[in-house]
């Protein structure tokens, strides 16, 4: 079955939750709220990398977020995820026990992330992105988005591997919306099954995000269903994990469209058609 990832951004400027969650104990209680409604994994933030977004100093991030990764690590319901672009933000919540890192940049941001990761043996997630969250606005220009994509992704793969990361601990994001017009992350949706020869696990992040505003002309609290209807749609071209902040209602969504995907018909009415 598909993995569901929850969002918990400790910013105080989140595109969504606008810093509801950057209190500890806020953060706590929503996390806890998350697995119990279904999230396998929770992804935990400091720095918000929604287009446009200034940069925070690792010492900023990790001050907003190592005492939730400490209180959380004593929960030990579910494992942990770093959003983060930084090497020593990412060392320093490893060893406060976290257990993945998800680094939207795909290595790039920071020459020493690969490096910290191959050392600590967590797998990481790679997400494809052109230029910074200042700047990936202005970088859409592609001849084939979803051929160059792959080929992108396939690249930042090599070099991370070649950096001594195991090939069995990275999980690759087409990173919709980022660097991506609207039309682009929508046909990147569509034609996700491309990716699939990668070889590496596909987590998709498509919650609330702009290209559904875009599309459909809706603010991000009226995106719920869309979300939902794009999440479907990646986990049957090849989606293995769906980055979302409403846990209940896609768990839910997804639980059901697992039950038909499993569906077969009954024998005798296989003779009788």
């Amino acid at each position: 079955r598909s993995i569901i990832m929850g969002i918990l951004n400790v910013t105080p400027d989140s595109f969504w939750d606008g810093g509801a969650h950057a209190e500890t104990e806020n953060a706590l209680r929503h996390a806890r709220e998350m697995v119990a409604d279904g999230a396998d994994i929770i992804d935990i933030g400091g720095e918000s990398t929604r287009p446009g977004s200034e940069p925070v100093t690792s010492a900023e991030e990790i001050q907003r977020i190592k005492p939730v990764v400490e209180l959380l690590i004593e929960d030990a319901q579910v494992p942990l995820s770093i959003d983060t672009r930084k090497a020593d933000v990412a060392r320093e919540m490893l060893e406060a026990g976290g257990h993945m890192i998800n680094d939207v940049s795909g290595l790039k941001h920071d020459p020493a992330m690969a490096e910290a990761v191959a050392e600590s043996g967590a797998p990481v997630v790679i997400m494809h992105m052109r230029g910074t969250p200042e700047t990936m606005r202005t970088l859409t220009d592609y001849d084939d988005v979803t051929g160059d994509v792959r080929r992108e992704l396939a690249e930042q793969v090599a070099l991370a591997e070649a950096a001594g990361i195991l090939s069995r601990n990275i999980i690759v994001d087409p990173g919709i919306g980022f660097s991506k017009t609207a039309e682009q992350s929508v046909e990147l949706i569509a034609r996700l099954d491309e990716l699939k020869d990668l070889g590496k696990p596909i987590l998709l992040g498509t919650s609330r995000k702009s290209f559904i505003g875009q599309t459909l002309g809706l603010d991000p609290q009226d995106r719920l269903e869309a979300t939902i209807t794009s999440c479907i749609v990646g986990v049957r071209n090849g989606a293995n994990i769906l980055r979302v902040h409403d846990v209940r209602a896609v768990s839910r969504a997804l639980k059901m469209y697992e039950v038909f995907a499993r569906y077969e018909m009954p024998e005798e009415r296989k003779v009788s058609d």
